[in-house]
């Protein structure tokens, strides 16, 4: 399994597609962004689920973790039915969001990335997107990484997707 770490418009998903087709074995893509969109409507406007602010800001509540941590045990049974795992996660929490990855991939052989942008250039990618909240590039880019401990880390600002992919699929086993 692969989990990769970093803020929002950092390039995980691009390095994700990239891995993808790098990787000599089919590995499957899962994220953050996935179990948000599969919440319903009324936990994605806060109250007890996830709120965006308009300031970049984002704000979780018990309901979003309880299903949050459903959502981890899923993946982490499939990967201990075989499936190779790669996720693109935002560690809102730092350390203690890793681990509470840890505690279900337990056992599980995981290659911990961070994915690192510098700020200026991640809020540039959030503009050009078009569809992120502004400021949530730039306040996560660093909060992120706080207290996290990975086994690589690669640099989004100036090297491009397909070579952070090349040099992380490098590291599988």
């Amino acid at each position: 399994m692969i989990i990769l770490n970093g803020g929002s418009s950092s390039g995980k998903s691009g390095i994700v597609r990239c891995l993808q087709a790098v990787l000599p074995d089919p590995w499957l893509a899962f994220g953050v962004d996935d179990f948000v969109d599969a919440l319903p409507a009324r936990l994605r406007e806060g109250d007890g689920g996830i709120a965006f602010g308009e300031d970049g800001a984002v704000t979780v509540g018990a309901e979003f973790r309880a299903l949050e941590a459903a959502w981890l045990e899923g993946v982490a049974a499939m990967a201990r039915a075989g499936a190779r795992i790669v996720v693109d996660e935002v560690f809102l929490g730092g350390a203690a969001s890793q681990e509470r990855w840890r505690r279900v991939l337990d056992g599980i052989d995981v290659l911990w990335v961070g994915v690192r942008c510098d700020s200026t250039v991640a809020a540039g990618r959030e503009i050009a997107h078009g569809d992120r909240t502004p400021g949530m590039a730039a306040r996560q880019a660093e909060l992120v990484h706080e207290g996290v401990v990975y086994d690589l880390e690669v640099d989004t600002s100036r090297t491009e997707s397909l070579d952070c992919a090349r040099v992380i699929a490098a590291h599988v086993r």
